[in-house]
């Protein structure tokens, strides 16, 4: 199928890109998008090649996504937050065919073959009305499609390939459960570099709603002004952020959903928003899952603990050590390696994601944590995260991240760095609390108090092995 020229066939003239100075309509998407793809096929991108992509989120960026879905081309948007080396790694890698961006990111970059969007965009300006594409090749299920790299709390970014199976049956159990209908718009508040914001093309495609594209640069707290926003996807740092604007808490109680995802979720950001009447649906995923794997039915209470129900075209048990294991048609293609894609597999075909969790008798599950974070204390095992969740459990500890710390007497102990609000209670005073709430073992020898965390580049997760470096 060619999924645009059918999204127009289906949502003719509902918007299906809303810009700040313009509206496309599905059926006026279809035909920008077979123009640009007429031009990327005049570059010889097709079938198979790989185009890199070094820009952030725009109108443009959303057609030229689209545009290389319909050349046959495998599009991997790169974070253009990266510094110019670990990116110069990244496009070694991956080898693609060309590497679309502006001038001014992609300048210090070393490629031969290299496009400007302005480039491209003005070649399909100049073509004649009629579609310049001819888009008789329709993708398949197994038809590779993406190189999406994960965003590794260790750093290490992974290159996944997905199919356009993958994205598709992504979309389709997402929609089941968070309807996303001709009439909605969901902005675009995550980068199109990271799965949770793909996944968004493919259910604006199959479901008819619109996606709003800010200009680049523009805070989310004034894209939710300039828009008329009924759903969008954030992390928790960024909806703390907007809690503490009046005019952006305003404006997402008016939303239909707030999703959720990326990190954990402390206890006080979701009471801030139930007070705040936000409708904050929670969801579990993974890069390797093409975007969500549970998400919440509704909106979640202040008190909730769950990531939700798994969604259809996914299957989901708890191997062992509690482990998350996932499996289906939203399973990615594998890993990008020197002698093709590698998907390593347990028995059954069951993908080992490194999570830790718990599935309810009804069939609720409640992530707690990740495998690799683990340490040893005194003869027990000790889960970073629970630490973390008890700590925030506090009132006035907004985030907190806990890593093992060399101890002469137990080979290590829990040491905590936390963010905290001046009227959060003493270190004394946490360090009682959390052993009388946890144990003595799991409490942390020290507590430091942190005024701006250390992220991951181009990310809003904490770099766990800056602070381990610190220990």
């Amino acid at each position: 199928m060619d999924i645009v020229e059918r999204a127009a066939g289906r949502f003719g003239d509902h918007p299906a890109l809303v810009a700040e100075d313009k509206t496309i309509s599905f059926r006026e998407l279809e035909k920008e998008t077979s123009r640009i793809a007429g031009a990327l096929d005049r570059q010889d991108i097709r079938n198979g090649k790989t185009a890199a992509l070094c820009m952030p989120n725009s109108p443009e960026l959303v057609l030229l996504l689209l545009a290389l879905l319909r050349t046959g081309a495998v599009a991997a948007p790169l974070n253009h937050r990266f510094p110019a080396e670990r990116l110069q790694t990244m496009l070694d890698s991956l080898n693609p065919s060309v590497l679309v961006g502006t001038e001014v990111l992609t300048e210090a970059l070393d490629f031969p073959v290299r496009l400007t969007p302005g480039k491209i965009l003005s070649e399909a300006e100049r073509a004649t009305i009629e579609p310049q594409f001819n888009s008789s090749t329709a993708q398949q299920f197994n038809t590779p499609v993406t190189v999406i790299h994960t965003s590794s709390s260790s750093g290490v970014a992974k290159a996944a390939l997905h199919s356009f199976g993958n994205h598709y049956h992504s979309a389709l159990g997402s929609n089941e459960n968070l309807p996303f209908c001709p009439g909605d718009c969901w902005l675009l508040s995550l980068p199109l570099f990271h799965i949770g914001g793909y996944a968004l093309l493919f259910r604006s495609l199959l479901g008819g709603g619109a996606l709003a594209a800010a200009n680049p640069g523009t805070p989310t707290a004034e894209a939710l002004q300039r828009f008329d926003i009924t759903h969008l996807s954030l992390v928790p740092t960024q909806l703390y952020r907007l809690l503490r604007n009046d005019a952006s808490r305003k404006r997402l109680r008016r939303a239909k959903a707030v999703l959720l995802g990326g990190s954990a979720v402390e206890p006080a950001l979701l009471q801030d928003a139930a007070k705040a009447g936000i409708p904050v649906y929670l969801s579990y995923g993974s890069t390797e899952m093409s975007s969500q794997v549970a998400t919440t039915g509704g909106a979640v209470p202040a008190d909730a603990v769950t990531a939700g129900r798994v969604l259809p075209y996914r299957e989901l048990s708890i191997g062992a050590f509690d482990e998350i294991l996932v499996k289906g048609p939203c399973l990615f293609r594998g890993y990008l390696s020197p002698d093709g894609p590698r998907l390593e597999t347990g028995e059954a075909g069951w993908f080992h994601t490194g999570d830790t969790g718990a599935l309810s008798p009804d069939g609720e599950l409640r992530v707690t944590g990740r495998m690799d974070n683990m340490f040893i204390s005194g003869g027990e095992n000790i889960h970073p995260e629970e630490i973390e969740r008890a700590l925030c459990d506090i009132a006035g500890i907004r985030r907190a991240l806990v890593i093992p710390a060399p101890d002469s007497e137990y080979g290590v102990r829990p040491k905590a760095f936390i963010e905290a609000s001046d009227d959060a209670p003493g270190d004394e005073d946490i360090l009682s609390r959390l052993r009388n709430g946890i144990g003595s073992i799991k409490t942390p020898a020290s507590v430091n108090r942190v005024g701006e965390w250390r992220l991951l580049p181009g990310t809003e997760k904490i770099d766990r092995a800056y602070y381990l470096r610190r220990r």
